[in-house]
């Protein structure tokens, strides 16, 4: 029972429009910092934020389409949470005994994006304001979005005070923009009418190929909007314990 504090760094994976076949090989950094109350041995509270960087390419994809396609983005995401953990073993504070435990936890959280994409000159431009799939100007995606998280660790004493918890957590998204590819090619004409030509080049980086000789027309696939994007963050925190608080004995003299 009591406070803890803890602060710690991983690891972020994305999956969605440009990853589509779940590839680990491209983490990006993150960072975790929270604030944990034990309601008791198998229960506990928590508040925190958490710092992310994604990024994917379809050049590195296993699909003729995707890397005809040739898309990729980029972003930080940054987002606030709260979660109720549940311990499969009783779990206290400098026990000989009960010192670890494997934990799950489900909670709620707000987080924040901002998807950029590269041309060929290297430079890099944030893609929301260029509504890419012929999104009219004030209908973009919002970049403050909630979510739902999941996931399980295990946590286990180094001492009384100090203690490790190792963390694998996976969002559950209500947006399918994270990587802003998520319908159809847009009308190109309208769209450099309403956005530029920078727009127009974001929106359609495809390389013609046989199979696909014109992929980037108006109206054909670009993304599956039928499947939300997900990230999800490993993570290795230290955390210290505060202790119980516990209301002093008080001794009242004998009347």
């Amino acid at each position: 029972i009591g406070w803890e504090i803890g602060g710690g760094v991983g690891v972020t994976h994305y999956f969605g429009d440009l990853n589509t076949y779940t590839d680990f090989t491209h983490p990006g950094p993150a960072a975790t910092f929270f604030g944990r109350y034990n309601i008791n041995e198998r229960l506990a509270v928590r508040l925190g934020g958490n710092y992310g960087f994604i990024y994917a390419r379809d050049e590195w994809s296993q699909n003729n389409f995707e890397r005809t396609r040739n898309l990729n983005f980029r972003s930080h995401l940054g987002e606030v949470n709260g979660q109720f953990e549940f311990n499969f073993l009783p779990y206290i504070h400098g026990s000989d005994d009960l010192f670890y435990t494997p934990y799950l936890f489900g909670g709620f959280n707000i987080f924040y994006f901002n998807p950029q994409g590269q041309l060929d000159d290297g430079t890099w431009h944030d893609l929301r304001p260029l509504g890419t799939e012929g999104q009219f100007p004030g209908d973009e995606y919002y970049t403050v979005q909630p979510a739902l998280l999941y996931g399980g660790g295990m946590k286990f004493d180094l001492s009384y005070r100090w203690s490790l918890n190792f963390e694998i957590s996976g969002r559950r998204l209500f947006t399918d923009y994270l990587d802003d590819v998520s319908t159809v090619y847009p009308n190109k004409p309208q769209l450099q009418n309403q956005r530029g030509d920078i727009a127009v080049d974001l929106s359609d980086q495809s390389i013609p190929s046989d199979n696909f000789p014109q992929i980037g027309q108006e109206g054909r696939q670009r993304g599956n909007s039928k499947t939300n994007d997900a990230y999800f963050y490993s993570t290795v925190s230290l955390v210290y314990y505060f202790g119980s608080l516990r209301c002093p004995v008080i001794s009242l003299p004998n009347q």
